[in-house]
């Protein structure tokens, strides 16, 4: 099934605010001055984040990737709450499909646009980053090119509902 891309940004806005923040919490970390952010806009890109050239190559791909860790961790943790009453005692309300809703919408974001797999391309062409720098480097854009042509084949979503739903069972079962 194809759906345009504007339709499921719009359907999970509330993930791709979150992607944005991550890239503007990880500037902010690194002390980055920040021109402007658009959290969310119906075109492409759906938000971005416009900062000052990071000289530190460790930033740049932090920054780059910050929404994967931030996305994944706030995704999880807002749908675990409904994950009791939704998936084990049968008496879920509006609230708790909201939340996982949310869980699956931001987590399914976390995923480092191409935009920001080209930020760490500029970082990695430069002679003076280091071969360690390299070494991590190199496979990370290969995963971010992997996961963008993925999403065309809903990895994305794939992957929200098994941070917010998926992880959130798998406790319940061993801890249950």
């Amino acid at each position: 099934m194809l759906i345009p891309g504007f339709l499921i940004s719009l359907l999970t806005f509330p993930g791709v605010i979150v992607h944005e923040l991550a890239h503007q919490l990880f500037c902010r970390w690194f002390k980055v001055p920040v021109f402007k952010v658009v959290y969310f806009q119906t075109g492409n890109p759906a938000g971005y984040v416009l900062h000052e050239t990071v000289s530190n190559k460790w930033q740049t791909m932090l920054i780059s990737v910050g929404p994967f860790f931030v996305n994944t961790i706030i995704g999880a943790f807002i749908a675990f709450p409904a994950a009791l009453p939704v998936f084990t005692f049968d008496n879920a309300t509006v609230a708790d499909y909201l939340l996982v809703y949310l869980g699956v919408s931001i987590a399914m974001h976390a995923f480092p646009s191409t935009g920001d797999g080209k930020a760490i391309w500029q970082v990695l062409k430069d002679s003076e980053t280091s071969l360690i720098v390299k070494i991590i480097g190199y496979p990370v854009i290969g995963l971010i090119y992997l996961g963008s042509l993925g999403s065309f084949f809903w990895l994305d979503v794939a992957y929200g509902v098994a941070i917010a739903v998926g992880l959130p069972k798998l406790f319940i079962a061993i801890f249950a």
